[in-house]
């Protein structure tokens, strides 16, 4: 009987300790809309197994691809460089950022813009020498810089997902459901660093449209892809352009024709869409060792979307042990290159390989 008292005792204190510890987040209820989950356009297939997988084991974490005139492949990696892969597959590291690369896009006079994690917005040159952009705005540092694109006129637009949470802990943003996000441009020629939309919910992927005149920024607590007017009468606007995804977006790229193609590293799943309409319950649960909080189960998913929005068709992996986690996919050449935040490989597939997309003028 004295065991039995002094373990409810000790369950007691433990219990009481949980209970009053403060929370690492501070949680938003959110109705989220319903699950349209895997169909029509969006049904399970395996065409993402039909991939050729590059560097396999050479890489870790190659969370974006961008490719150079000469066919050379370059990612960051979890440890902080920048791995050049050549057409024939040879791996070798390139630069190192001293941080954790993320985004990657090539400017006009070759240097890699890096939006990493850690360092805020980078430029290496072709020689593998970094030199750091910015790394705040409007007095906010960057907490977790996410994507990049840039644009024919040299101005380089990129993400903040959060200004609370790096990214270590980015799964507690997508948790607390609260707009730390930033979408900003950054003027080489001036200097200056200007915030274009806040208020974002995990501000992610980004890409231009076809003709420049609108970007794409993926928010990825909330399922969507929104659309940022650059020009025309909406200038400076925001709207809704696609809604309510089966899965979390991540990075999204243009292709030469048009069209648009998301990675989506995970699924959506019904008990964290429960969580979030009882911010209290998520409190309590962020308190959790990690282990034991919802985790999303090993998937491959890749979405191509036509120029209003539509799903024109999908790429799967359904057993998640090929490609799985995709966090970028970028068109080059008409081939697709699939990155991973978590992976050790590059998924290659021709455009060719892939049906369902029609023509788009």
């Amino acid at each position: 009987m004295k065991w039995l008292l002094a373990g409810l005792l000790l369950a007691f204190l433990l219990l009481g300790s949980f209970l009053l510890a403060p929370s690492p987040i501070d949680s938003r209820g959110w109705e989220p809309p319903a699950n349209p989950g895997l169909r029509g356009e969006m049904a399970p297939n395996e065409r993402l197994r039909l991939s050729d997988l590059v560097a396999r084991g050479g890489v870790q974490g190659p969370e974006d691809v961008a490719i150079d005139g000469n066919g050379y492949l370059f990612s960051g990696q979890a440890d902080g460089s920048i791995v050049r892969i050549s057409p024939e597959g040879v791996v070798e590291s390139w630069a190192n950022t001293r941080g954790r690369p993320l985004g990657l896009a090539f400017d006009a006079q070759a240097n890699l813009i890096v939006a990493d994690a850690v360092r805020g917005l980078l430029s290496v040159s072709p020689a593998g020498e970094v030199t750091r952009l910015t790394r705040e705005a409007e007095g906010l540092p960057f907490r977790l810089t996410d994507a990049v694109a840039v644009a024919d006129d040299g101005r380089i637009y990129f993400t903040d997902a959060s200004s609370r949470y790096r990214l270590d802990n980015y799964r507690l943003d997508l948790f607390e459901l609260r707009a730390n996000g930033r979408l900003l441009r950054y003027d080489p020629r001036s200097g200056r660093t200007e915030v274009l939309l806040r208020n974002l919910y995990f501000a992610n992927g980004v890409t231009f449209s076809q003709q420049g005149d609108y970007l794409l920024i993926t928010e990825t607590a909330r399922y969507r892809v929104l659309r940022y007017w650059l020009k025309g009468p909406s200038q400076g606007q925001a709207e809704v352009f696609v809604d309510n995804l089966p899965g979390y977006p991540d990075n999204i790229k243009a292709d030469s024709a048009g069209r648009y193609w998301v990675a989506v590293p995970a699924l959506r799943r019904g008990l964290l869409d429960q969580l979030h309409r009882q911010p209290w319950l998520k409190d309590l649960v962020a308190k959790l060792p990690g282990s034991l909080q919802p985790a999303p189960e090993p998937y491959g998913l890749v979405l191509a979307l036509s120029r209003d929005g539509k799903v024109l068709t999908s790429l799967h992996d359904t057993r998640g042990d090929y490609l799985w986690g995709v966090t970028s996919v970028t068109p080059h050449d008409g081939i697709l290159y699939f990155g991973s935040l978590y992976s050790d490989r590059i998924g290659r597939l021709p455009l060719s390989a892939v049906p369902g997309l029609g023509e788009q003028d």
